[in-house]
């Protein structure tokens, strides 16, 4: 992905420094929209038992940091000083804040096409674990979005999780969880996702599940649409939307239990399978219509 050189977005808040302190008490609701995947882990002879306490995290809704506490297994972090020293990872920030400054361009005009106004999301960028309207979150939860103050919520680690453990690499893979964070931004706006969270009210877990899979699988076909332009400005490179296809595809429910418990449950999905993310993306980029995202109605 051809991204040096190109304007950088603004609207970044680094809180690296600042992350990290704060009682525990897991992720809360408040409606949290994030890809599924926990935060990075280190601990010794211990190490497997904390990878499987880790993915029951983001998989079961529970703070990892809450069992595994301050000891070998902590919950740790690599882009700042764990005492708020400064952020070490500048070219990633600057990687984001330029894939974050071109969802900007692409959905602004996506938006005045049809007579609105986009208004950006600020993208937040923490270490270990934050604070934000939707209640407090460790890394564990992996990337979201919270409609309660329109911000992204990204730890930079998450990127290394992608690649190493879970077979996700490439620059064009990260630009996808960005885009699909921003795509739920996207929902936010346009009334989507207020709708969802009054429809899920009252609903059982498995329904409340499957309606989740389809606003998540149409957050996918809307970073797929960023896609369709930002190929058109030519600077996507050769295999970019393959490594993002293939993100979505690790990150696929079905997936993703198979690693973690060596067999699937389909009613607890609430993203969406390999197969379906990857669909969704693929038409996305494919037409670059929003009328082709249309996951409410009819099958997935």
């Amino acid at each position: 992905m051809l991204w040096r050189g190109r304007r950088q977005s603004d609207n970044i808040e680094d809180e690296r420094s600042d992350s990290g302190g704060g009682p525990g008490g897991g992720l809360g609701g408040g409606g949290q929209f994030r890809i599924p995947i926990g935060g990075r882990t280190g601990g010794g002879g211990s190490i497997i038992l904390v990878i499987l306490v880790v993915l029951a995290g983001w998989y079961f809704g529970f703070d990892p940091s809450q069992i595994l506490g301050d000891g070998g297994g902590q919950i740790t972090e690599d882009t700042g000083s764990q005492n708020g020293g400064a952020p070490a990872n500048d070219e990633m920030k600057q990687f984001v804040a330029t894939v974050l400054a071109d969802t900007e361009d692409t959905w602004t005009g996506i938006f005045k096409s049809e007579g609105l106004t986009y208004q950006d999301p600020k993208l937040v960028l923490f270490s270990g674990q934050v604070r934000s309207a939707c209640g407090f979150a460790s890394a564990a939860a992996g990337p979201f979005y919270c409609p309660g103050d329109r911000k992204v919520y990204l730890d930079m680690t998450f990127f290394q999780q992608l690649d190493q453990q879970f077979g996700a690499s490439g620059e064009f893979a990260r630009a996808y969880v960005v885009a699909h964070e921003v795509g739920h931004h996207v929902q936010n706006l346009t009334g989507i996702m207020g709708k969802f969270n009054q429809m899920r009210q009252g609903m059982s877990e498995a329904d409340a599940n499957q309606l989740s899979v389809r606003i998540e699988l149409q957050a996918d076909c809307f970073a797929g649409v960023w896609a369709h332009y930002t190929a058109q400005k030519g600077i996507l490179e050769q295999g970019d939307v393959e490594s993002a296809l293939n993100a979505a595809k690790q990150i696929g429910d079905d997936t993703l239990q198979k690693r973690m418990q060596g067999y699937v449950v389909p009613e607890s999905f609430n993203h969406g399978t390999s197969q379906q993310r990857q669909t969704w993306l693929a038409r996305g980029i494919k037409s670059g219509k929003l009328s082709d995202c249309n996951t409410m109605g009819g099958p997935i």
